[in-house]
């Protein structure tokens, strides 16, 4: 009687909830995964962009060259090839005394999209709330800005 009292616990996991669990949430990444991803394919439209009201005769413009040279319209020489530490003082000047200044950026088509968007985190960190972007018309009659 002794040797029947004894019986031997099993000690085994019950894996089939943890496999319908696994299932389900396979199934809900499979199907969300398409959705995140962040590289959309889009096509910019060709048309050209809304002319900007003009607020200041002499707005602030950062000019981008294909190499990644950044030049200020201010100053004595605005051709001059500024560090991004002259940028940030030098804007951050003007800002302080006229806060209403436009601020935009002259990028070359041929610059690196990384440029632009270093330059404009630079008028941002200057104190610039908008920053705007200069395109030509489709004309090529006069620069025109959007935001």
């Amino acid at each position: 009687m002794s040797s029947r009292s004894k019986r031997r616990l099993a000690a085994e996991i019950n894996v089939v909830p943890y496999i319908d669990v696994m299932l389900v949430l396979l199934i809900i990444f499979m199907v969300t995964a398409p959705l995140l991803t962040t590289g959309v394919k889009v096509n910019l439209p060709k048309a050209p962009a809304k002319v900007m009201q003009k607020k200041d005769d002499h707005p602030i413009v950062l000019a981008i060259k294909p190499n990644g040279d950044m030049s200020l319209n201010v100053g004595e020489s605005p051709d001059k090839t500024v560090s991004p530490d002259q940028i940030l003082s030098t804007v951050s000047k003007i800002l302080r005394s006229r806060p209403d200044a436009q601020v935009m950026v002259r990028g070359d088509g041929a610059a690196s999209y990384s440029d632009v968007v270093r330059g404009m985190v630079i008028l941002q960190r200057a104190g610039a709330s908008q920053v705007g972007l200069l395109t030509d018309n489709k004309d090529n009659k006069k620069a025109a800005g959007g935001q």
